[in-house]
């Protein structure tokens, strides 16, 4: 199945404006877990846009290091939760 060009345009678009509401929820997050939690879905969307370009440039590596990225910012939104609840 071959896809339109313009569709993973239109998705990376989509991606970037949803970067930026992400980056000011961090900008100006008025709580910590705020802006932990606006780090953590640009975390998820740089690991969809990873995915994305691993189908438009149809390369597996993307997707190696998508399913990487995701698993170390899992790890590194559980050590935050983690300290903000004041467990270490």
């Amino acid at each position: 199945m071959i896809i339109d060009p313009i569709t993973f345009f239109v998705v990376g678009a989509c991606f970037v404006l949803f970067m930026v509401f992400s980056l000011i929820r961090v900008g100006l997050g008025p709580t910590t877990p705020d802006r932990v939690v606006g780090l953590d879905t640009m975390n998820t969307l740089v690991v969809a846009t990873m995915i994305v370009l691993g189908a438009a440039f149809d390369e597996v590596v993307f997707i190696d290091v998508a399913i990487i990225y995701a698993l170390l910012s899992f790890v590194g939104t559980l050590y935050v939760a983690r300290y903000l609840e004041g467990g270490l």
